[in-house]
């Protein structure tokens, strides 16, 4: 049984960081590209970040350029989100996310075939 796990969210301040972990369990995931996607309350889950496979290709929305870095460990089947300067705009539930697309980066959430159950964001002004 294919698995992803979060970890990372929290209560953050207005210009705080917070680094999300995404680790994947139950089978290889080679070739998988993985994304983060987030949801507020009210709104449609968004693209925030995604990376290929072999992690030459990074692409991050609009709202989080510069400001958010999507990384992965191997090793340890790994996918890290490090997020600086929040804001309360931020507050969200955010969810990783794998897709077999591998090479490309896609930002559509109906191309990733596994997600995880999602970790709390909540930055405070």
């Amino acid at each position: 049984q294919v698995q992803l796990v979060e970890s990372g969210g929290g209560l953050v301040q207005a210009g705080g960081s917070l680094r999300l972990s995404c680790t994947a369990s139950g089978r290889p995931f080679s070739g998988y590209a993985m994304g983060w996607f987030r949801q507020a309350p009210g709104k449609e889950r968004e693209f925030v970040a995604a990376i290929t496979w072999s992690g030459g290709s990074t692409y991050y929305a609009d709202s989080g350029q510069g400001r958010f870095t999507i990384s992965k460990a191997y090793t340890e089947n790994t996918t890290s989100l490090q997020m600086n300067n929040l804001n309360p705009d931020d507050t969200a539930v955010y969810y990783c996310a794998a897709g077999a697309h591998g090479i490309v980066i896609v930002t559509s959430p109906s191309a990733y075939e596994y997600w995880g159950q999602g970790t709390q964001v909540t930055v405070s002004s």
